[in-house]
């Protein structure tokens, strides 16, 4: 993860939830009170967060203490204690919500990537986030499915080109865009790869005729256009499949020999895996 835009995720969470101050621990416990507490599973899944947890503590606290017992990416169960951290009352008693909205959300998307990746075991298949995350949270969601199993796309519009549907009817044309976009890339000397959305088999002779793609989104293509349409691009550029997929038919997609699946459900239709910080002795 990058360091920078995690340290601003976490500065910007505590401003908002902390303000002007924690006044209901500030009034309730002494500034000089050491504890404990302990973080303690409820539901099973694959836990996530741990080490941004590690993080969010010792930006707030360095002299908190961190005892992990269970590293990102375990199986969990109810009972399981992921961490015990120890130092100030009132330090762990402000970073406790913070700690917890994010582990419980990044661990919801790791055991949703974890069971879309169960699903196509013993295929070619692999399972790809989207940009459908939360706004200034998806370092931490896109991490989550990597610890889940999964493979991220683009992180954002600037580090690879995305040619989809919209672009290329404002474009004029699948070549039209393609055209412009290694002009593009030439002039700006850039070395980004190019992914081109096709709709149709025509299109996709169409890329595969101009060249210049490095990869062609199947998008809403059912199973079996999938399939015609691997065998027509024949390994030449990579292949991903989107659109209308879901754990119920994931696997017979995953079976047409597509490179990868993209799934927008890691992200934006999630439940948080449940999860409480309770202070022990």
């Amino acid at each position: 993860m990058s360091t920078d835009i995690l340290d601003k995720i976490i500065a910007d969470a505590l401003l908002e939830d902390i303000g002007s101050g924690d006044h209901t621990t500030l009034a309730c416990i002494p500034p000089d009170a050491i504890g404990k507490a302990v973080l303690l599973v409820k539901q099973e899944g694959i836990i996530a967060g741990i080490e941004v947890a590690r993080k969010i503590f010792n930006t707030f606290d360095p002299d908190l203490s961190i005892d992990i017992k269970i590293n990102d990416g375990t199986k969990i169960k109810p009972g399981n204690k992921a961490f015990i951290v120890t130092g100030k009352q009132q330090t762990i008693l402000q970073t406790e919500r913070l700690v917890l909205n994010i582990m419980q959300r990044m661990s919801g998307i790791a055991t949703r990537t974890a069971i879309f990746v169960d699903e196509v075991a013993g295929t070619h298949a692999k399972i790809l986030d989207t940009r459908k995350t939360t706004p200034n949270m998806r370092l931490l969601e896109k991490e989550a499915v990597r610890i889940g199993g999964g493979y991220n796309h683009r992180m954002g519009l600037y580090d690879m080109i995305l040619i989809k549907d919209n672009h290329i009817d404002y474009a004029g044309g699948i070549s039209k865009a393609l055209d412009r976009t290694l002009k593009y890339l030439n002039t700006n000397n850039l070395n980004l790869k190019i992914e081109i959305e096709a709709r149709s088999l025509n299109d996709v002779n169409e890329i595969i005729k101009h060249g210049g793609a490095n990869r062609i989104l199947l998008d809403n293509f059912n199973p079996e256009k999938i399939k015609e349409a691997v065998l027509l691009i024949d390994g030449q550029v990579e292949t991903e499949a989107s659109g209308g997929i879901d754990l119920k038919n994931i696997r017979e997609y995953a079976l047409t020999g597509v490179d990868y699946i993209s799934v927008g459900a890691l992200t934006h239709q999630i439940f948080s895996l449940d999860m409480s910080l309770k202070a022990i002795s």
